[in-house]
């Protein structure tokens, strides 16, 4: 076969690309090495609950462009993304706003709440950040920091905020209002029915092969006797991998999931996403995916996310874009500037934390710089 493009991620970047590059009458042929497609948002049904596989993923945009794009493949509902903090023995609304504040310190008012975070932001006398735990003591002061932050950030980047630089947060939304809305985008919610079905309709009428990876695949067409032939190659996994990590390993973070099911427990927790600050707790939050669909069975199903380092082999689900991995994206990128007809996207193709409505957005803008090539 002859196809314009191979395709390597069926995620949402390599299945939106997909889409729009066949509706310009090209052909594609999408291979990814999971056993199913839509990559990390990918949801299962279990016991008449959607369970998100691969994390929490709520959709949320200011683009009425990509808002009205995935309109067309899934109803959304009014789902709106209000987590709790877990700590010690305290529960605390997030995002940070004037129910935390409340909570935290008792008081009523916005002039109480930044007066109580600017005392505290003076009294450390901090004028030049020097890590990331005096960066954000900077801008928070110290009762936030240390039970909302300090914590949950450790147990994500494994490592002490001591030791983590004062770039990787650039500010801390604190907002002095009562409001519990975790985005402050116009449109949000949950596909009804879940996430793999928009990847499916995405990718209808376009052959899909499942369970390969991209080496395995170009090493069995190379054998093969009559091979497949494409004009180009959009690639969506790892650029490092890609060049055989030739300029050394870019560092990601990684995550292990727990699942459980909870037999005749109809509301575990009140709440589909519940964040445990504390360092000593080892898993960040736990999610309960019946209420991302408002859902009524007689049972639930949570899950606890833990963060981990990765290594090779593992799955990578977020790049650590500190000074040293940029510096060595960018060399990684004059090599792929090199590559005849290969294209890279996506989170891993392009080493950058992508919300899924920056996905869209990006694969949408590729596949019409495509469009006369």
């Amino acid at each position: 076969m002859d196809y314009d493009y191979l395709v390597v991620g069926a995620g949402l970047f390599g299945a939106v690309f997909s889409h729009e590059v066949k509706k310009q009458g090209k052909s594609c042929l999408v291979i990814d090495k999971r056993e199913s497609v839509a990559g990390n948002i990918y949801t299962e049904e279990k016991a008449g609950i959607r369970v998100h596989r691969y994390g929490a993923h709520i959709f949320h945009t200011s683009d009425r462009r990509v808002w009205e794009y995935v309109q067309q493949f899934a109803e959304f509902n009014h789902y709106i993304n209000s987590p709790v903090a877990v700590y010690r023995d305290e529960l605390y609304n997030l995002p940070f706003n004037m129910n935390t504040f409340s909570k935290m310190w008792g008081i009523r008012t916005p002039a109480q709440a930044k007066e109580k975070i600017r005392s505290q932001i003076e009294s450390l006398h901090i004028e030049e950040p020097r890590n990331l735990e005096e960066q954000a003591l900077s801008l928070v002061g110290t009762d936030v920091y240390e039970k909302l932050i300090k914590g949950y950030t450790e147990k994500q980047w494994g490592r002490d905020c001591k030791d983590l630089p004062a770039f990787i947060i650039k500010r801390l939304p604190l907002r002095f209002v009562y409001d519990n809305n975790y985005f402050t985008d116009p449109y949000q919610g949950i596909p009804k029915g879940g996430y793999t079905q928009i990847v499916e309709k995405l990718l209808q009428g376009i052959p899909v092969e499942l369970g390969i990876s991209y080496k395995e695949f170009v090493a069995r067409n190379e054998a093969a006797g009559s091979p497949d032939h494409f004009a180009k190659v959009l690639y969506t996994g790892m650029i490092d991998e890609y060049f055989d990590y030739c300029l050394g390993e870019l560092q990601y973070r990684s995550l292990r999931f727990e699942e459980e099911y909870l037999e005749g427990c109809d509301n575990y927790q009140g709440n589909a996403v519940v964040n445990y600050t504390e360092r000593e707790v080892p898993y960040t939050r736990i999610i309960e995916h019946k209420h991302f669909e408002f859902g009524n069975q007689p049972d639930t199903i949570i899950t606890r996310e833990y963060p981990a380092e990765w290594k090779r082999g593992d799955e990578p689900y977020y790049p650590v874009n500190d000074e040293r991995n940029n510096a060595l994206y960018l060399r990684y990128r004059e090599l792929a500037d090199k590559e005849k007809n290969v294209l890279f996207g996506g989170r891993l193709g392009q080493y950058r934390y992508y919300d899924m409505d920056k996905v869209i957005a990006a694969a949408l803008d590729m596949a019409e710089t495509e469009k006369d090539n």
